[in-house]
Order: C-alpha cells, then sequence, then structure tokens
C-alpha cells in the first residue's frame, strides 16, 4: 500500500505473549486525513495493536507499515502518541516538559515555546506552566500530555483510550481538538470502549473482541448496511413473541420496544410471528442502529455487559 493511500496498515499481526493470543491474524488499513475508532471492551487487544504501530512491541507475524514504511524510528517526527498508561515526570515544570519532548519531536526550542504557551492558553493551564506536574490534578496532567502529543502537529495521531479519566468538560475539548486535527487534514486513530463518543468523532471504526476483528469500514456505510436489524414496535398484548434465538436484546422506552435482531434474522419473520400472538401492533420500523447495538449484535450480548452500564444501546434480555 502507497504512502499517499493508508497512513497506516496492518497485514495479518499476530501478538502473543507466553499461552496468551492478544492479537490474532489482525488486518486494518486507515486512510489518510480519517479519524478511525478501535472499539472494543478492555482486554480485547486494543493497546496492543497500538503499541505495535508505536514499535514499543514487535508482532509475532505480519506486518505493520506507517505511511508506507516499516520502521516507526523514521516517521518519529510525523507521529503524536498518547499512551493509555500516563506517566510524567513528575518532578518537571509543565512548560519544560512539553518543551523536552517537543524537541525530542524534531521542533526548534522557539517554534516550541511559542506552540507550547498557545496550547497552555487554550487548556486554559498557562497559570501553571512554571508548576511541577506533581502539583497538578490527575485531569491536567493529562491535558500536557496531550499537549505533547499533538504540539509539533503530526500527521498521525494515535490516541489510547484518551477520555479515560477526564471530566465531562474535558471530554467535550478533547473531542474539539481531535475535530480540529482531523480537519486540517491529520489521521486520528484512538481506542475507546465509548461508543458514544466514537459515533460522534469517528469517519471510520474497526470492532474487536477477543483478539480479532469483527467488523470494520466507513461509519455511515456500516449502518445502512444494519438498517435490518433494528426495529421499533408499539403494541398491545403479551411480548413473549419477542423471545427467540433471532432476537439478541430488547430496550423499553417511552412506551417503545426495540428490538436488537441476530446478525442474519429477517424481520419479516419477527413481524409475522408478532401477528400470529395476537399481539395488536401499532407500529413496526426498521431505525438506523447505533454504533453500540451493531457492536452487540455481532460481538454477542454475553460480551458487552460493561458497556450497556455506561451506553444508551439495546440490553440483553435473553
Amino acid at each position: 500500500m502507497s504512502e499517499n493511500g493508508f497512513a497506516l496498515s496492518l497485514n495479518g499481526v499476530t501478538k502473543r505473549f507466553a499461552n496468551q493470543v492478544a492479537v490474532s491474524n489482525f488486518d486494518l488499513a486507515v486512510p489518510r486525513g480519517v479519524t478511525c475508532g478501535l472499539l472494543g471492551l478492555n482486554g480485547s487487544g486494543k493497546t496492543t495493536i497500538m503499541r505495535m504501530v508505536m514499535g514499543i512491541l514487535h508482532p509475532d507475524e505480519g506486518s505493520v507499515s506507517v505511511f508506507g514504511a516499516d520502521a516507526v524510528e523514521t516517521q518519529r517526527a510525523r507521529i503524536g502518541y498518547l499512551p493509555e498508561e500516563r506517566g510524567v515526570y513528575r518532578k518537571m515544570k509543565c512548560l519544560d516538559f512539553i518543551l523536552f519532548l517537543s524537541e525530542i519531536r524534531g521542533m526548534q526550542k522557539a517554534d516550541g515555546r511559542r506552540s507550547a504557551l498557545e496550547w497552555l492558553e487554550r487548556l486554559e493551564l498557562t497559570d501553571w506552566a512554571d508548576k511541577k506536574l506533581e502539583d497538578l490534578s490527575r485531569g491536567m496532567q493529562q491535558k500536557i500530555q496531550l499537549i505533547s502529543a499533538v504540539i509539533h502537529k503530526p500527521e498521525l495521531l494515535i490516541l489510547d483510550e484518551p477520555f479515560s479519566g477526564l471530566d465531562p468538560m474535558n471530554q467535550d475539548t478533547l473531542e474539539e481538538i481531535v475535530l480540529d486535527l482531523q480537519r486540517n487534514g491529520a489521521t486520528v486513530v484512538f481506542s475507546t470502549h465509548l461508543m458514544d463518543q466514537a459515533e460522534r468523532l469517528c469517519e471510520r471504526v474497526c470492532l474487536i473482541s477477543n483478539s480479532r476483528k469483527v467488523l470494520e469500514g466507513d461509519l455511515r456505510e456500516l449502518k445502512a448496511a444494519e438498517t435490518k436489524g433494528l426495529v421499533a414496535i408499539d403494541f398491545e398484548g403479551s411480548d413473549e413473541w419477542l423471545r427467540g434465538a433471532d432476537i439478541v436484546g430488547t430496550k423499553e422506552s417511552n412506551g417503545t420496544t426495540e428490538v436488537l435482531l441476530a446478525d442474519g434474522a429477517d424481520h419479516r419473520e419477527l413481524l409475522k410471528r408478532g401477528l400470529q400472538s395476537g399481539a395488536n401492533i401499532f407500529r413496526f420500523e426498521l431505525i438506523e442502529p447505533r454504533l453500540h447495538d451493531i457492536f452487540v449484535r455481532h460481538v454477542g450480548s454475553g460480551m458487552v455487559e460493561d458497556l450497556a452500564v455506561s451506553e444508551s444501546g439495546v440490553s440483553a434480555t435473553i
């Protein structure tokens, strides 16, 4: 794949730790200039994938290519990275820490200082520039690390669970930054288990479960392809007909029952079953699925209990 086509590509990548397979035969192609979300539960392999992209880990099988090159070291100035395991030099002052990392990424000191001060002002940290990092809250430290990841205007930004530990206001700020970078031509790849944020930010998504890719593609195209899998129903009578192997889960909302069908199930068969049951059906409508619904449909309701706690999608009833 040429550099012009893809910022990042993984081909047949497998990574093992002792007898545990963390990533299995994984393929991914991220076009330049898009925002792509790696979505999955904790432990699904997202962080391992990102560490292989950054050259921290090396695949046991397959290849990783960044801007068409195998060696990440040669691309260092073009990449920004915010790891899942946050870490700062706690005794350093905030501005000094940012400047240190900006120089590592190839910036001239004067340019780095000017950009650092602009970012500190944008993130309302100007008064903390000369404070030691250990004096900052965890959220403030994450902001400093984010500045360090984007200060050199990377062409590819890798964010591993970037919203973890941030309050809602700071999450909104980070979303704005991600969108700004993408609008200015950067490729952004971030991992998350928060489907609602991924849905707001991503043009492309890659769903991961148990170390394997489940689904990948343009989000709008995936939603269009999955439209027949989610049905909104208003009815009176017994709901026994809403139980069966063709139904992944149901959700009640304001008198409407949303039914998430299993992959390959026919919504017409569900309607037929409802009519035969004697239920009085007022509404039976195919609706656009949420990203959460698509994930549940392909991974299975038993795998996504932690997502159901924080997301608004259909929850399992069987």
